[in-house]
């Protein structure tokens, strides 16, 4: 379809939605200094992209189906895909699947929502080239909370997805699919997101080890986003050392990922295997008292620490009295950067990395047939966030985000003199499904998504047959300390028996 000129009553409108006015005369002459810009436009438009060279290099893909309920009986999969990668590698032999939010390039994804069924991208997210370089094969796409913005699995416009231990229990969200899929022995490795998180949440109520890694040393590009300063992807797995062959395959520098700055790389998987001795973990005393919280979980987390303990490692309570409101950072920049998200296509604006046209010209044009979404938390999300914009001007969310190096530094400090600290990744199991509580399980994860420290995972128990989690948070770009211990704790003991 060719650009067109603007029409006077198209400007006039536009103005107006605007808060300013186009007097005739005034919309005339802006439609005159647009006719020379027009056939510019055009060839901007009729340009093709080039596709990554992932696509390129593995062009047979199946797009699949979904899959049959014996298949899938917790709800896990969107879809059963196969794309092969390259004959050797790191990932040789290793089925992955990805969070319905990750672009595969030929894949429908929708993340999440009715309103994007039917997109299909063009291009393979930054670490699906490198995970098919290394030879894995992508073999499903997973369910997800709706635009990811639930903490429990059940806003999923595929339906909600079952607790792998009790159905009738949330299995975590909004990576909900990535956490009970891995129930299944067709998948190896799955890929989740963590904005506020949604890795360590589906991974403690699963009973999986998933890893959200320092801010920026993984790349987000062609994953889609809530706000770019809170974006994070990782990977979840059986076990530890899935998550560190998978980190040293996906960290890394990317061009093309606005979010990256420094990046430090480490080799993931030869701190596996070292002894602890001498490492030092602080017990944070605030990560056991939020509202909610569930002593069997603390018991559970508390004999996890006792363990690396005797492992060696030193273990000292410690007291940061700002975590038990620094969660609450999430609000202002969640709920302003995907309001501001969604007014721009789901792609925001003025920054240099890769965009996905594709993905804006499908929202733009089906947010204009549909209801942007079913799921009460988006709705929250976008209401309370373009609330807050019109109220208050984006005031709060710029002070936020000004705020947030001191709440960074407040944990450096203390992470100065420990290597991890240590507390429950949620102070409570996973609640049934037909209970409404889709943030009460934040409270230890997401001050992390807003400092950028990583944070490890790792079931460490069981109670009334429903998983438990550890969470350790390490320094900046040491996520190896994190899987190190991690590895250490899970070869020592059996968690289901802990």
């Amino acid at each position: 379809m060719a650009i067109e000129v603007p029409k006077k009553d198209d400007l006039q409108r536009i103005a107006k939605a605007n808060d300013f006015e186009l007097s005739d005369s005034e919309a005339d002459a802006i439609g005159a200094m647009m006719k020379p810009i027009v056939a510019f436009l055009d060839r901007i438009d009729t340009t093709p992209i080039e596709p990554s060279a992932s696509v390129t290099k593995y062009r047979e893909r199946d797009a699949g189906r979904r899959p049959t309920g014996d298949e899938d009986p917790l709800n896990a999969v969107v879809r059963k895909i196969s794309v092969k990668g390259a004959a050797s590698g790191k990932l040789k032999g290793k089925r992955v699947a990805a969070k319905d939010s990750v672009a595969i390039a030929g894949i429908p994804i929708c993340g999440g929502s009715h309103i994007l069924e039917g997109y299909v991208p063009d291009n393979d997210a930054t670490i699906v080239s490198r995970m098919l370089d290394e030879g894995a094969e992508i073999v499903a796409t997973l369910v997800m909370d709706d635009f990811a913005l639930s903490g429990d699995g059940t806003t999923s416009a595929h339906g909600h997805v079952h607790n792998p231990h009790r159905t009738e229990y949330c299995s975590g969200g909004s990576s909900c699919g990535s956490g009970a899929a891995l129930a299944y022995d067709w998948i190896d490795i799955t890929i989740g997101t963590d904005q506020g998180g949604s890795i360590r949440i589906p991974s403690s109520w699963s009973g999986v080890a998933g890893i959200k890694p320092t801010y920026g040393l993984v790349p987000y590009t062609g994953v889609m986003s809530i706000d770019p300063s809170l974006d994070h992807v990782g990977p979840m797995a059986r076990n530890v050392s899935d998550l560190a062959l998978t980190l040293e395959v996906i960290a890394g520098k990317d061009p093309e990922d606005y979010r990256q700055q420094e990046v430090r790389v480490q080799p993931y998987r030869e701190a596996l295997g070292k002894s602890i001795a001498g490492r030092k973990l602080a017990i944070l005393k605030e990560g056991f008292t939020h509202p909610g919280a569930q002593d069997d979980v603390n018991a559970a987390v508390r004999k996890a620490a006792a363990q690396l303990q005797r492992l060696g490692a030193t273990v000292e309570e410690v007291s940061i009295p700002e975590h038990r409101e620094a969660w609450q950072f999430l609000w202002p920049i969640a709920l302003q950067g995907m309001a501001s998200l969604a007014r721009t296509n789901l792609e925001g604006r003025h920054h240099g990395g890769r965009y996905d046209a594709a993905l804006v010209e499908f929202f733009g044009a089906a947010r204009r047939k549909l209801p942007v979404t079913r799921a009460i938390t988006v709705k929250f999300m976008l209401a309370a966030g373009g609330y807050l914009e019109e109220r208050y001007h984006g005031r709060l969310y710029a002070k936020a985000q000004n705020l947030r190096a001191g709440l960074r530094a407040t944990y450096d400090s203390m992470l100065s003199k420990y290597d991890a600290l240590v507390m429950p990744s949620t102070p409570m199991k996973p609640h049934r499904r037909d209970e409404r509580a889709p943030y009460t399980m934040v409270t230890n994860t997401a001050p992390f998504d807003v400092t950028g420290h990583p944070g490890l995972s790792v079931p460490c128990g069981m109670s009334d047959g429903l998983p438990i989690g550890l969470m350790l948070i390490g320094r900046h770009f040491d996520d190896a300390t994190l899987l190190q211990l991690g590895h250490a704790y899970e070869q020592s003991v059996d968690w289901r028996k802990a």
